[in-house]
């Protein structure tokens, strides 16, 4: 496949969001700016992507701060960045040829130029291109990863996870229904994603933690314990949970949500001496340091995603111009499974 040269009918223009100042507390839309700028020709090794879908996550919340973490801040009054998926509309890179699907990192913009080995071509014919932001990509495997690996998941066990009607809440729950647990409880914001975890997603037993103490619905749940906490909230969340493992459960932290906006200090877990008395084992953890599972989790839940034993939800958004929006719409729980914003041409 030969690059191709042909730049007539590429675009001068494309939007893309700007983070313009550093939010303290909750985000708002005036952190944020609309811009139109140049698009540039694909050089020697590079592809020009036009983004049909991207990616917004609880994560990118803490790219807006200058703290130092795991991956760096977002520059103030560039573009941001994120998973996203598009189509090759010119190529100078072998491998790439116009009318290819691509994913790629450069989302929060409508066209993308970058070095093709930054990208990956993917098939819409095993699943729709969104299934990359979500099932098939950084969401799938990092509840993949973070059941088996992380929690050290075994066949009979009790499994605990918060968020659960959240992006990788919902294949955790799934994920560990599959791999054998003898029992799933899921936590969710809404009655009606209580419902979406027990009759569509296969959970055992869910709860609104806004209608009752997440201790004592927890307890309820899971009146003989629990032996895994797939932990996507942190706060009251992980103090029941904390209360309800089992001697020598483990948690897996991917997330901590009700934390990323607050401007004092948290007030819970307050009974940590738990994690001594319980022999608890408590690992955080990114999904970058298990990428070495990715073929086994692509192959293993690609045939659940053929078959139906494992399904998802979307929350779509359409336009660039509301990307903010549904970005501040993850971080209140608006969402059923992956919000993504999509891009439709014209």
């Amino acid at each position: 496949m030969t690059p191709s040269s042909s730049t007539a009918a590429l675009p001068a223009t494309g939007r893309a969001w700007h983070l313009t100042a550093r939010p303290q507390g909750w985000p708002t839309p005036a952190d944020f700016a609309l811009r139109e700028e140049p698009v540039a020709a694909p050089g020697p090794g590079q592809i020009l992507v036009r983004n049909l879908s991207f990616s917004v996550d609880p994560y990118m919340r803490g790219r807006m701060s200058a703290e130092k973490s795991y991956v760096p801040p977002y520059e103030l009054d560039r573009p941001m960045e994120g998973a996203a998926v598009g189509i090759v509309v010119a190529s100078q890179a072998e491998g790439f040829a116009p009318g290819d699907h691509v994913l790629h990192g450069l989302g929060w913009r409508e066209y993308a130029t970058l070095n093709a080995r930054q990208a990956t071509t993917v098939s819409t014919d095993l699943a729709p291109l969104t299934a990359y932001l979500g099932t098939l990509g950084m969401i799938g495997l990092t509840a993949y990863a973070g059941l088996l690996r992380v929690a050290s998941f075994r066949e009979g066990d009790t499994v605990f996870v918060s968020g659960a009607a959240g992006a990788v809440g919902g294949h955790v729950g799934q994920i560990a229904k599959l791999k054998g647990a003898s029992r799933v409880v899921g936590s969710a914001g809404s009655d009606e994603k209580v419902r979406l975890l027990t009759e569509e997603y296969g959970f055992d037993a869910a709860f609104n933690y806004k209608s009752a103490p997440v201790a004592e619905q927890l307890r309820a749940a899971a009146p003989d314990g629990i032996d895994v906490y797939f932990d996507n909230v942190g706060g009251d969340h992980l103090e029941a949970a904390l209360d309800v493992l089992k001697e020598h459960g483990r948690v897996a932290i991917c997330g901590m949500i009700s934390l990323y906006n607050v401007t004092e200090p948290p007030s819970a877990p307050r009974n940590l001496p738990e994690v001594v008395k319980k022999r608890l084992r408590i690992e955080g953890f990114l999904v970058s340091d298990h990428r070495d599972m990715k073929e086994e989790f692509f192959q293993e839940v690609s045939a659940w995603v053929r078959s139906g034993e494992l399904t998802y939800r979307e929350t779509l958004v359409e336009g660039i111009e509301n990307g903010v929006e549904a970005f501040l719409g993850v971080l209140k729980g608006e969402n059923t499974g992956k919000m993504i914003v999509s891009l439709p041409e014209g």
